[in-house]
């Protein structure tokens, strides 16, 4: 049994008990969610798909922690002028723990 979810815009495949990357929400650790946004709920054969939103799937999360992704380096240079320039990058994630997934 599985759900596809939209959070903070951006799709994600959620099972109950997974841990899961998204962008930074306003939340603090160990606080409750609860995703209105459900796209497709499938449980074995029977599938549902919503128009665009299913209103009687819900899914909860908890909030484990807020968390940095991997650093993304990136490089400016221009040639013949003496110039280079290293860029890096970390994206801040909130990790989300699906505590349930059913149908109200």
């Amino acid at each position: 049994m599985y759900a596809i979810v939209e959070i903070a815009g951006k799709q994600y495949k959620v099972e109950k008990d997974l841990v899961i990357d998204v962008d930074k929400l306003k939340a603090k650790d160990s606080n409750s969610i609860d995703v209105d946004k459900v796209l497709m709920f499938v449980d074995g054969d029977k599938v549902m798909v919503g128009k665009p939103y299913l209103s009687n799937v819900k899914v909860k999360a908890t909030v484990v922690s807020d968390v940095k992704g991997k650093k993304v380096r990136g490089i400016k240079f221009e040639k013949r002028k003496n110039y280079t320039r290293t860029l890096g990058h970390r994206q801040q994630y909130t990790q989300l723990k699906i505590d349930q997934v059913a149908i109200a």
